[in-house]
């Protein structure tokens, strides 16, 4: 059986939101196991032993959030040269563009050779205020939808064999 990993960050909801999400439509492939870990709780282990990986962050500052940027920094070297050609995709909460921490995800991607498979899910809350950035976030089901289509496609992909 394969594994998709999903290792997300979020203060506010969105950012586990859209990876619940993902999950969701992954689990609807039988033949993938489906791991959501929170980034604090993610080793270097969990991204070796998955087939696929997933990564859901906030963006803050124009940067992935630093817990998911400290599993990352974690991660990095026991993981090295071990990840080559597996498949990853990114989803990111942001207040405005997302693409500073997409660029980050994919910078972190290519040092380990994983392949994108999707091009990044990026959700604007359009939160700019100090009040509106850190107020719990409650996705629309229409941000949820290209989340739950990532996971169910990057899930079949493994299923099948294409990734």
């Amino acid at each position: 059986m394969k594994t998709l990993l999903i290792v997300w960050h979020s203060r506010t909801g969105a950012a586990r939101a859209m990876a619940e999400a993902a999950a969701e439509g992954a689990r609807t492939e039988p033949a993938v196991a489906t791991r959501l870990l929170a980034a604090h709780e993610a080793e270097a282990a969990d991204l070796i032993g998955a087939d696929g990986i997933v990564f859901a962050a906030p963006e803050n500052l124009a940067s992935l959030s630093g817990a998911m940027k400290d599993f990352l920094d974690r991660a990095y070297y026991p993981a090295l040269g071990r990840l080559n050609g597996r498949p990853y995709a990114a989803l990111i909460a942001a207040g405005s563009d997302g693409q500073g921490a997409a660029r980050q995800v994919a910078r972190i991607a290519t040092g380990w050779r994983l392949r994108a498979v999707a091009d990044p899910v990026i959700v604007c809350t359009r939160a700019q205020t100090p009040e509106a950035i850190l107020a719990p976030k409650h996705l629309a089901d229409s941000d949820l939808a290209p989340c739950r289509d990532l996971g169910a496609a990057l899930a079949a992909g493994l299923a099948a064999g294409i990734f």
